[in-house]
């Protein structure tokens, strides 16, 4: 694979999305890539984990700072099934990544252009390169999927 292929590495967080699903947490995975090579592939765990900051960002952003022992990770490229948060913005910013490829929008928490944009805000430190729309559709399924079975399936408190 000596081209970038953006779908090949957004159908690798897709997987991890997946596992995400099976683990009953919002399916959403990524993975970090350097010179089209993986460093490593995560998905959100916090329920799992109990800690509200395991988005699946979070957890590739921290995987590969202890592989390279530098919190500092710059000229990586982030590929993440859902439109980062802002907590996931600021960490991308804090990280140093360079390049951001997402594929759904979200259009409650997105802050790469759906509720509103951090990364072209120029009072910033720190920017990088966004794209939204890599196999959106796919990547936005399967968040309809979980949830309508979410939905079907509501948790039941007795009083």
């Amino acid at each position: 694979m000596n081209q970038i292929d953006h779908d090949y590495w957004m159908r690798i967080a897709l997987d991890e999305a997946n596992l995400a699903s099976k683990e009953n947490e919002v399916p959403v995975g990524a993975v970090l890539v350097h010179n089209n090579q993986e460093l490593a592939r995560g998905h959100n765990q916090p329920i799992q984990l109990n800690d509200p900051t395991a988005h699946a960002e979070i957890m590739v952003l921290r995987k590969t700072a202890s592989q390279l022992q530098n919190y500092r990770l710059p000229n990586l490229t982030l590929y993440v099934t859902l439109e980062p948060c802002m907590m996931c913005a600021g960490a991308i910013f804090n990280s140093r990544v360079s390049k951001v490829f997402f594929g759904a929008k979200d259009p409650k928490t997105g802050v790469a252009g759906s509720v509103l944009n951090v990364f072209e805000n120029d009072n910033l430190n720190h920017h990088c390169q966004v794209e939204g729309g890599v196999l959106s559709s796919d990547c936005a399924q399967i968040l309809k999927d979980f949830f309508k079975v979410k939905r079907s399936n509501p948790i039941k408190i007795s009083t």
